[in-house]
């Protein structure tokens, strides 16, 4: 699989980049990379209304899409922050 480039529209394979996430071990919709540099998206966890790009509540049911950590081969490449969630 190629590996993922930005599109502008926050999505991935048609799966919006924001909204209620559930960190799972096998079966995911997208497979993430933690990394501190270049990034595809920057990711801000929040506790309610993850409205904005890059913003995503952890549930542990009834997510809009799961993830899998993983060090290898991801789908996508994830940096953590506190403050401007989103795709540059």
């Amino acid at each position: 699989m190629a590996h993922f480039k930005a599109t502008g529209d926050c999505e991935w394979n048609g799966i919006k980049l924001y909204g209620k996430v559930q960190f799972v071990s096998s079966f995911p919709d997208i497979k993430i990379e933690y990394v501190e540099s270049f990034p595809d998206i920057k990711v801000k966890f929040v506790t309610s209304f993850p409205d904005d790009c890059g913003e995503w509540q952890v549930v542990e049911s009834f997510p809009d899409f799961k993830v899998q950590i993983v060090e290898s081969f991801p789908d996508i490449k994830v940096k953590i922050v506190e403050s401007f969630p989103g795709m540059d």
